[in-house]
Protein backbone atom coordinates (compact mmCIF):
# COMPACT_ATOMS: atom_id res chain seq x y z
CA UNK A 1 0.00 0.00 0.00
CA UNK A 2 1.32 3.43 -1.29
CA UNK A 3 1.04 6.28 1.10
CA UNK A 4 -0.01 8.70 -1.56
CA UNK A 5 -2.68 6.27 -2.47
CA UNK A 6 -6.35 6.44 -1.99
CA UNK A 7 -6.31 3.01 -0.41
CA UNK A 8 -3.97 4.72 2.90
CA UNK A 9 -6.23 8.04 3.07
CA UNK A 10 -9.53 5.09 3.90
CA UNK A 11 -6.77 2.73 5.87
CA UNK A 12 -4.84 5.39 8.37
CA UNK A 13 -8.24 7.04 9.65
CA UNK A 14 -10.18 3.31 10.29
CA UNK A 15 -6.83 2.30 11.76
CA UNK A 16 -6.64 5.34 13.73
CA UNK A 17 -10.66 4.87 15.11
CA UNK A 18 -10.38 1.29 16.05
CA UNK A 19 -6.71 2.16 18.12
CA UNK A 20 -8.21 5.18 20.27
CA UNK A 21 -11.55 4.35 20.54
CA UNK A 22 -12.37 0.81 20.45
CA UNK A 23 -9.29 -1.34 21.41
CA UNK A 24 -7.49 1.61 23.86
CA UNK A 25 -7.89 0.09 27.44
CA UNK A 26 -5.82 -3.01 26.38
CA UNK A 27 -2.31 -2.87 25.57
CA UNK A 28 -2.36 -6.43 24.36
CA UNK A 29 -5.08 -5.38 21.81
CA UNK A 30 -3.66 -2.00 20.80
CA UNK A 31 -0.60 -3.83 19.84
CA UNK A 32 -2.36 -6.96 18.14
CA UNK A 33 -4.46 -4.26 16.04
CA UNK A 34 -0.78 -2.58 15.11
CA UNK A 35 0.18 -6.16 13.83
CA UNK A 36 -2.89 -7.05 11.98
CA UNK A 37 -2.76 -3.40 10.34
CA UNK A 38 0.72 -3.98 9.55
CA UNK A 39 0.01 -6.87 8.16
CA UNK A 40 -2.77 -6.26 5.65
CA UNK A 41 -0.39 -2.51 4.91
CA UNK A 42 2.03 -4.71 3.58
CA UNK A 43 0.21 -7.91 1.65
CA UNK A 44 -1.61 -5.03 -0.49
CA UNK A 45 1.25 -4.99 -2.31
CA UNK A 46 1.88 -9.03 -2.33
CA UNK A 47 0.21 -11.57 0.23
CA UNK A 48 2.82 -14.39 -0.73
CA UNK A 49 5.58 -12.01 0.68
CA UNK A 50 4.00 -11.98 4.26
CA UNK A 51 5.66 -15.32 5.05
CA UNK A 52 9.16 -13.68 4.82
CA UNK A 53 8.32 -11.49 7.14
CA UNK A 54 6.57 -13.80 9.65
CA UNK A 55 9.65 -16.28 9.24
CA UNK A 56 11.81 -13.73 9.99
CA UNK A 57 10.63 -12.28 13.02
CA UNK A 58 9.69 -16.27 14.28
CA UNK A 59 13.55 -16.49 14.05
CA UNK A 60 14.91 -13.60 15.52
CA UNK A 61 12.62 -14.05 18.58
CA UNK A 62 12.81 -17.34 19.35
CA UNK A 63 17.25 -16.68 18.49
CA UNK A 64 16.97 -13.45 21.16
CA UNK A 65 15.58 -15.50 23.94
CA UNK A 66 17.89 -18.76 23.59
CA UNK A 67 21.36 -16.28 22.94
CA UNK A 68 19.84 -14.62 26.70
CA UNK A 69 19.29 -17.82 28.34
CA UNK A 70 22.71 -19.42 27.51
CA UNK A 71 25.67 -18.48 29.98
CA UNK A 72 28.60 -19.76 26.92
CA UNK A 73 29.90 -17.48 24.70
CA UNK A 74 30.64 -20.29 22.23
CA UNK A 75 26.88 -21.08 21.92
CA UNK A 76 25.53 -17.48 22.05
CA UNK A 77 27.95 -17.26 19.15
CA UNK A 78 26.78 -19.91 17.42
CA UNK A 79 23.16 -18.54 17.53
CA UNK A 80 23.87 -15.10 16.74
CA UNK A 81 25.93 -16.81 13.71
CA UNK A 82 22.65 -18.22 12.63
CA UNK A 83 20.40 -15.40 12.92
CA UNK A 84 22.84 -13.34 10.64
CA UNK A 85 22.89 -16.19 8.25
CA UNK A 86 19.48 -16.18 8.02
CA UNK A 87 18.74 -12.57 7.53
CA UNK A 88 21.55 -11.69 5.05
CA UNK A 89 20.49 -15.18 2.97
CA UNK A 90 17.25 -14.05 2.83
CA UNK A 91 18.56 -10.79 1.42
CA UNK A 92 21.21 -12.07 -0.53
CA UNK A 93 18.89 -14.68 -2.39
CA UNK A 94 16.23 -11.97 -3.03
CA UNK A 95 18.08 -9.00 -3.72
CA UNK A 96 21.52 -9.91 -5.19
CA UNK A 97 21.31 -13.74 -6.05
CA UNK A 98 21.51 -12.34 -10.32
CA UNK A 99 23.92 -10.28 -9.86
CA UNK A 100 25.91 -12.64 -8.54
CA UNK A 101 25.60 -14.90 -11.91
CA UNK A 102 25.31 -12.32 -13.78
CA UNK A 103 28.94 -10.58 -12.55
CA UNK A 104 30.41 -14.53 -12.86
CA UNK A 105 29.32 -14.94 -16.06
CA UNK A 106 30.47 -11.32 -17.42
CA UNK A 107 34.23 -11.87 -15.41
CA UNK A 108 34.44 -15.75 -17.36
CA UNK A 109 33.53 -13.49 -20.07
CA UNK A 110 35.88 -10.84 -20.15
CA UNK A 111 38.85 -13.98 -19.63
CA UNK A 112 38.68 -15.35 -22.84
CA UNK A 113 35.51 -18.03 -21.22
CA UNK A 114 32.28 -17.58 -22.81
CA UNK A 115 29.25 -19.31 -21.27
CA UNK A 116 25.72 -19.56 -21.47
CA UNK A 117 23.82 -17.87 -18.29
CA UNK A 118 21.40 -20.24 -17.35
CA UNK A 119 21.51 -20.19 -13.56
CA UNK A 120 19.32 -16.72 -12.96
CA UNK A 121 15.88 -16.95 -11.40
CA UNK A 122 12.97 -14.59 -12.18
CA UNK A 123 12.91 -13.48 -8.38
CA UNK A 124 10.45 -10.41 -6.97
CA UNK A 125 12.26 -7.97 -4.76
CA UNK A 126 9.98 -8.72 -2.16
CA UNK A 127 9.75 -4.87 -0.81
CA UNK A 128 11.17 -3.18 2.24
CA UNK A 129 13.18 -7.04 2.67
CA UNK A 130 16.42 -4.11 2.89
CA UNK A 131 14.79 -2.70 5.85
CA UNK A 132 12.88 -5.42 8.12
CA UNK A 133 15.62 -7.45 8.01
CA UNK A 134 18.50 -5.31 9.36
CA UNK A 135 15.77 -4.54 11.98
CA UNK A 136 15.46 -7.63 13.17
CA UNK A 137 19.59 -8.17 13.02
CA UNK A 138 20.37 -5.86 15.14
CA UNK A 139 18.04 -7.16 17.75
CA UNK A 140 19.69 -10.40 18.19
CA UNK A 141 22.88 -8.71 17.85
CA UNK A 142 21.88 -6.12 20.49
CA UNK A 143 21.06 -9.22 22.65
CA UNK A 144 24.38 -11.10 22.18
CA UNK A 145 26.54 -7.61 23.13
CA UNK A 146 24.25 -7.85 26.52
CA UNK A 147 22.58 -3.84 25.73
CA UNK A 148 19.29 -5.77 25.13
CA UNK A 149 16.63 -7.71 26.99
CA UNK A 150 14.68 -9.81 24.77
CA UNK A 151 10.87 -9.74 25.30
CA UNK A 152 8.87 -12.85 25.88
CA UNK A 153 5.97 -10.67 24.03
CA UNK A 154 5.80 -12.44 21.09
CA UNK A 155 2.64 -9.80 19.60
CA UNK A 156 4.73 -6.96 21.13
CA UNK A 157 8.06 -8.17 19.18
CA UNK A 158 5.88 -8.91 15.76
CA UNK A 159 4.57 -5.17 15.79
CA UNK A 160 8.36 -3.68 16.12
CA UNK A 161 9.44 -5.75 13.16
CA UNK A 162 6.30 -4.86 10.57
CA UNK A 163 5.19 -1.90 11.93
CA UNK A 164 3.48 -0.74 8.71
CA UNK A 165 4.79 3.46 9.19
CA UNK A 166 8.20 2.54 8.65
CA UNK A 167 8.35 -1.19 7.68
CA UNK A 168 9.01 -0.72 3.59
CA UNK A 169 11.65 2.17 3.71
CA UNK A 170 12.48 3.18 7.19
CA UNK A 171 13.98 4.32 9.52
CA UNK A 172 15.27 1.24 10.20
CA UNK A 173 14.87 0.91 14.30
CA UNK A 174 16.07 -0.47 16.92
CA UNK A 175 14.55 -2.57 19.24
CA UNK A 176 16.06 -0.42 22.03
CA UNK A 177 14.06 2.73 20.51
CA UNK A 178 10.55 1.27 19.34
CA UNK A 179 10.46 -2.25 21.10
CA UNK A 180 10.33 -0.36 24.57
CA UNK A 181 7.07 2.04 23.16
CA UNK A 182 5.33 -1.50 22.00
CA UNK A 183 5.45 -2.38 25.84
CA UNK A 184 4.25 0.23 27.77
CA UNK A 185 0.55 1.97 27.76
CA UNK A 186 -0.14 4.85 25.67
CA UNK A 187 -2.01 7.47 25.60
CA UNK A 188 -3.80 10.02 23.05
CA UNK A 189 -1.59 13.25 22.74
CA UNK A 190 -3.40 16.01 21.02
CA UNK A 191 -0.24 18.29 20.39
CA UNK A 192 2.37 15.06 18.98
CA UNK A 193 -0.58 14.43 17.18
CA UNK A 194 -1.32 17.75 15.24
CA UNK A 195 2.58 17.52 15.15
CA UNK A 196 2.23 14.21 13.38
CA UNK A 197 0.15 15.74 11.10
CA UNK A 198 2.30 18.22 10.12
CA UNK A 199 4.96 15.85 9.71
CA UNK A 200 2.47 13.58 6.78
CA UNK A 201 1.37 17.05 5.29
CA UNK A 202 5.22 18.60 4.60
CA UNK A 203 6.26 14.68 3.56
CA UNK A 204 2.99 14.18 1.28
CA UNK A 205 3.55 17.54 -0.09
CA UNK A 206 7.93 16.82 -0.89
CA UNK A 207 6.61 13.31 -2.61
CA UNK A 208 4.21 14.52 -4.15
CA UNK A 209 3.78 17.78 -5.03
CA UNK A 210 7.79 18.11 -5.65
CA UNK A 211 9.57 14.67 -6.30
CA UNK A 212 6.53 13.26 -8.62
CA UNK A 213 6.90 16.52 -10.21
CA UNK A 214 10.57 16.38 -11.07
CA UNK A 215 10.19 12.31 -12.21
CA UNK A 216 9.08 12.51 -15.60
CA UNK A 217 11.81 15.31 -16.47
CA UNK A 218 14.86 13.45 -15.11
CA UNK A 219 13.40 10.16 -16.54
CA UNK A 220 13.53 12.19 -19.16
CA UNK A 221 17.19 13.19 -19.31
CA UNK A 222 18.55 10.13 -17.85
CA UNK A 223 17.04 7.99 -20.59
CA UNK A 224 18.17 10.33 -23.49
CA UNK A 225 21.17 12.16 -21.97
CA UNK A 226 22.99 11.95 -25.69
CA UNK A 227 20.16 14.19 -26.97
CA UNK A 228 20.47 17.15 -24.58
CA UNK A 229 23.39 19.22 -24.06
CA UNK A 230 25.46 20.03 -20.86
CA UNK A 231 23.50 22.61 -19.69
CA UNK A 232 20.27 20.21 -19.26
CA UNK A 233 22.32 17.42 -18.28
CA UNK A 234 23.55 19.43 -15.02
CA UNK A 235 19.98 20.51 -14.79
CA UNK A 236 19.21 16.93 -14.86
CA UNK A 237 21.97 15.86 -12.13
CA UNK A 238 20.11 18.42 -9.79
CA UNK A 239 16.92 17.65 -10.47
CA UNK A 240 17.69 14.11 -9.65
CA UNK A 241 19.28 15.58 -6.12
CA UNK A 242 15.60 16.67 -5.18
CA UNK A 243 14.09 14.14 -6.61
CA UNK A 244 15.58 11.43 -4.58
CA UNK A 245 15.70 14.06 -0.86
CA UNK A 246 11.96 14.78 -1.01
CA UNK A 247 10.75 11.20 -2.42
CA UNK A 248 13.16 9.44 0.50
CA UNK A 249 13.03 11.58 3.13
CA UNK A 250 9.02 12.74 2.48
CA UNK A 251 8.68 8.72 3.27
CA UNK A 252 10.57 9.46 6.44
CA UNK A 253 8.62 12.06 6.91
CA UNK A 254 5.23 10.69 6.77
CA UNK A 255 6.39 7.37 8.77
CA UNK A 256 7.50 9.85 11.40
CA UNK A 257 4.15 11.85 11.87
CA UNK A 258 1.74 8.63 11.03
CA UNK A 259 3.81 6.85 14.01
CA UNK A 260 3.12 10.08 16.34
CA UNK A 261 -0.61 9.63 15.69
CA UNK A 262 -0.83 5.99 17.35
CA UNK A 263 2.19 7.25 20.59
CA UNK A 264 5.11 6.52 18.90
CA UNK A 265 8.27 8.69 18.24
CA UNK A 266 10.85 7.15 15.49
CA UNK A 267 14.20 8.26 15.20
CA UNK A 268 14.72 11.00 12.90
CA UNK A 269 15.85 9.96 9.33
CA UNK A 270 16.85 13.35 7.46
CA UNK A 271 18.13 16.39 9.10
CA UNK A 272 18.81 18.93 6.24
CA UNK A 273 21.45 17.41 4.34
CA UNK A 274 21.91 19.83 1.98
CA UNK A 275 22.71 22.31 3.82
CA UNK A 276 25.78 20.27 4.99
CA UNK A 277 29.01 22.14 4.91
CA UNK A 278 31.16 18.92 4.05
CA UNK A 279 30.75 15.21 3.25
CA UNK A 280 31.11 13.83 6.57
CA UNK A 281 28.10 16.70 7.94
CA UNK A 282 26.17 15.23 5.11
CA UNK A 283 26.51 11.56 5.99
CA UNK A 284 25.14 12.36 9.41
CA UNK A 285 22.43 14.09 8.46
CA UNK A 286 21.32 11.42 5.10
CA UNK A 287 19.70 8.25 6.06
CA UNK A 288 20.92 8.51 9.60
CA UNK A 289 19.39 5.19 10.29
CA UNK A 290 21.13 3.67 7.87
CA UNK A 291 24.27 5.32 8.46
CA UNK A 292 23.97 4.93 12.63
CA UNK A 293 23.19 1.70 11.77
CA UNK A 294 26.86 0.37 9.54
CA UNK A 295 28.62 2.51 12.41
CA UNK A 296 27.39 0.62 14.85
CA UNK A 297 27.44 -2.85 13.18
CA UNK A 298 30.42 -2.80 11.08
CA UNK A 299 32.65 0.18 11.54
CA UNK A 300 33.23 -0.14 15.06
CA UNK A 301 33.79 -3.75 15.62
CA UNK A 302 36.24 -3.45 12.56
CA UNK A 303 38.16 -0.76 14.80
CA UNK A 304 36.39 2.17 13.39
CA UNK A 305 38.68 4.71 13.55
CA UNK A 306 40.86 3.55 16.56
CA UNK A 307 43.11 0.67 14.37
CA UNK A 308 45.81 3.24 12.94
CA UNK A 309 45.29 5.63 9.89
CA UNK A 310 45.36 2.36 7.13
CA UNK A 311 43.06 0.54 8.82
CA UNK A 312 40.72 3.18 9.60
CA UNK A 313 40.74 4.07 5.85
CA UNK A 314 39.87 0.42 5.02
CA UNK A 315 37.31 1.00 7.42
CA UNK A 316 35.80 4.05 5.82
CA UNK A 317 35.81 2.00 2.55
CA UNK A 318 34.03 -0.94 3.85
CA UNK A 319 31.54 0.99 5.30
CA UNK A 320 30.77 3.03 1.70
CA UNK A 321 31.01 0.27 -0.34
CA UNK A 322 28.88 -1.79 1.89
CA UNK A 323 26.22 1.11 1.83
CA UNK A 324 26.27 1.13 -1.89
CA UNK A 325 25.35 -1.99 -2.15
CA UNK A 326 22.87 -2.47 0.21
CA UNK A 327 21.27 0.48 -1.87
CA UNK A 328 21.01 -2.19 -4.77
CA UNK A 329 22.28 -5.24 -6.91
CA UNK A 330 24.25 -2.92 -9.31
CA UNK A 331 27.95 -1.64 -9.43
CA UNK A 332 26.90 1.86 -9.87
CA UNK A 333 25.82 1.67 -6.35
CA UNK A 334 29.18 0.45 -5.62
CA UNK A 335 30.33 2.97 -7.49
CA UNK A 336 28.54 5.39 -5.82
CA UNK A 337 29.61 4.65 -2.29
CA UNK A 338 33.12 4.22 -3.31
CA UNK A 339 33.23 7.91 -4.64
CA UNK A 340 31.56 9.08 -0.94
CA UNK A 341 34.63 7.12 0.59
CA UNK A 342 36.86 9.02 -1.64
CA UNK A 343 35.44 12.21 -0.97
CA UNK A 344 35.48 11.48 2.43
CA UNK A 345 38.76 9.82 3.41
CA UNK A 346 40.26 13.30 3.27
CA UNK A 347 39.01 14.73 6.39
CA UNK A 348 39.46 11.36 8.00
CA UNK A 349 43.05 11.31 7.17
CA UNK A 350 43.32 15.19 8.23
CA UNK A 351 41.34 14.36 11.88
CA UNK A 352 38.83 17.34 10.13
CA UNK A 353 35.23 14.66 9.86
CA UNK A 354 33.86 15.67 13.24
CA UNK A 355 34.16 19.17 12.19
CA UNK A 356 30.79 21.17 11.84
CA UNK A 357 29.22 19.00 14.69
CA UNK A 358 26.62 22.35 15.45
CA UNK A 359 24.67 23.79 13.34
CA UNK A 360 26.83 27.16 12.83
CA UNK A 361 24.17 29.93 13.54
CA UNK A 362 25.60 31.24 16.51
CA UNK A 363 27.97 34.82 16.17
CA UNK A 364 28.31 34.41 12.41
CA UNK A 365 29.84 37.14 10.70
CA UNK A 366 29.62 38.14 7.31
CA UNK A 367 32.33 36.21 6.36
CA UNK A 368 31.37 33.21 8.13
CA UNK A 369 28.34 32.96 6.35
CA UNK A 370 29.87 33.61 3.25
CA UNK A 371 32.51 30.88 3.88
CA UNK A 372 29.12 28.87 5.09
CA UNK A 373 27.17 29.38 1.95
CA UNK A 374 30.49 28.02 -0.31
CA UNK A 375 31.07 25.44 1.60
CA UNK A 376 27.29 24.32 1.52
CA UNK A 377 27.04 24.74 -2.67
CA UNK A 378 30.50 22.84 -2.80
CA UNK A 379 29.25 20.08 -0.69
CA UNK A 380 25.99 19.74 -2.58
CA UNK A 381 27.79 19.73 -6.16
CA UNK A 382 30.17 16.85 -5.52
CA UNK A 383 26.97 14.85 -3.91
CA UNK A 384 25.06 15.47 -6.81
CA UNK A 385 28.05 14.66 -9.43
CA UNK A 386 27.90 11.26 -7.15
CA UNK A 387 23.80 11.37 -7.70
CA UNK A 388 24.79 10.71 -11.71
CA UNK A 389 26.22 6.99 -10.78
CA UNK A 390 23.48 5.98 -8.64
CA UNK A 391 20.87 6.93 -11.18
CA UNK A 392 22.40 5.75 -14.06
CA UNK A 393 21.63 2.42 -15.48
CA UNK A 394 25.48 1.74 -16.14
CA UNK A 395 28.99 2.94 -15.17
CA UNK A 396 29.23 3.82 -18.69
CA UNK A 397 26.18 5.63 -18.84
CA UNK A 398 27.29 7.76 -15.73
CA UNK A 399 30.55 8.31 -17.50
CA UNK A 400 29.23 9.32 -20.74
CA UNK A 401 26.88 11.91 -18.94
CA UNK A 402 29.54 13.56 -17.28
CA UNK A 403 31.45 13.14 -20.32
CA UNK A 404 28.78 14.75 -21.80
CA UNK A 405 28.37 17.58 -19.53
CA UNK A 406 31.98 19.05 -20.60
CA UNK A 407 30.15 19.88 -23.62
CA UNK A 408 28.86 22.48 -22.06
CA UNK A 409 26.00 24.46 -23.76
CA UNK A 410 22.95 25.97 -21.61
CA UNK A 411 19.56 25.30 -23.53
CA UNK A 412 17.03 28.04 -23.04
CA UNK A 413 14.94 26.95 -20.27
CA UNK A 414 11.33 25.31 -20.92
CA UNK A 415 8.85 26.15 -18.87
CA UNK A 416 8.47 22.85 -17.33
CA UNK A 417 12.03 23.13 -16.29
CA UNK A 418 11.11 26.61 -15.08
CA UNK A 419 8.42 25.56 -12.99
CA UNK A 420 10.59 23.07 -11.25
CA UNK A 421 13.22 25.42 -10.64
CA UNK A 422 10.51 27.23 -8.90
CA UNK A 423 9.55 24.15 -6.73
CA UNK A 424 13.21 24.11 -5.58
CA UNK A 425 13.25 27.37 -4.27
CA UNK A 426 10.17 26.95 -2.62
CA UNK A 427 11.54 23.90 -0.62
CA UNK A 428 14.80 25.30 -0.07
CA UNK A 429 12.43 28.46 1.54
CA UNK A 430 10.36 25.95 3.76
CA UNK A 431 13.24 23.86 4.77
CA UNK A 432 15.30 26.58 5.75
CA UNK A 433 12.41 27.83 8.19
CA UNK A 434 12.37 24.87 9.20
CA UNK A 435 15.93 24.27 9.74
CA UNK A 436 16.11 27.65 11.57
CA UNK A 437 12.37 25.94 14.07
CA UNK A 438 10.99 29.09 12.41
CA UNK A 439 7.14 28.80 12.73
CA UNK A 440 5.36 28.01 9.82
CA UNK A 441 1.94 30.20 9.17
CA UNK A 442 -1.43 27.94 8.78
CA UNK A 443 -2.22 29.45 5.68
CA UNK A 444 0.87 27.61 4.22
CA UNK A 445 0.03 23.96 5.75
CA UNK A 446 -3.58 24.91 3.32
CA UNK A 447 -1.72 25.60 0.46
CA UNK A 448 1.05 22.63 0.93
CA UNK A 449 -2.63 20.51 1.37
CA UNK A 450 -4.18 22.11 -1.32
CA UNK A 451 -0.90 21.24 -3.59
CA UNK A 452 -1.16 17.83 -2.55
CA UNK A 453 -4.59 17.10 -3.63
CA UNK A 454 -4.24 18.72 -7.20
CA UNK A 455 -0.92 16.92 -7.33
CA UNK A 456 -3.41 13.74 -6.38
CA UNK A 457 -5.40 14.02 -9.86
CA UNK A 458 -2.27 12.72 -11.82
CA UNK A 459 -3.20 9.69 -13.54
CA UNK A 460 -0.05 7.45 -11.94
CA UNK A 461 0.89 7.52 -8.70
CA UNK A 462 4.77 7.02 -8.28
CA UNK A 463 5.98 4.63 -6.02
CA UNK A 464 8.91 5.93 -3.47
CA UNK A 465 12.47 5.52 -5.42
CA UNK A 466 13.45 3.38 -2.00
CA UNK A 467 10.70 0.72 -2.30
CA UNK A 468 12.94 -0.63 -5.05
CA UNK A 469 16.19 -1.15 -1.96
Amino acid sequence: MLFNSLEFFLFLPLVFILYWFVVHKKLKLQNFLILVASYVFYGWWDYRFLSLIALSTLVDYFIGLTIDNSDKKSTRKRWLLVSMLFNLGLLGFFKYYNFFIESWVDLLASVGYQIENTWTLKVILPVGISFYTFQTMSYSIDIYRKKLKPTKDFVAFAAFVSFFPQLVAGPIERASNLLPQMLKKRKFDKIQSIKGIELIVWGMFKKVVIADSFAPIVNDIFSNYTDFSGGTLIMGAIFFAFQIYCDFSGYSDIAIGTARLFGFDLMTNFNFPYFSRSIGEFWRKWHISLSTWFRDYLYIPLGGSKVGKLKGIRNVFAIFLVSGFWHGANWTFIVWGGIHALLFIPSFVLGTNRRHLEDGSTQMTMLSYAKNFGQVLFTFAVVTLAWIFFRADSIQDAISYIMKINSFKMDGLSFIMFSDIILIIILLVLDFMRYKQMKIHFIMWILMALAIVGSLNREVQAEFIYFQF
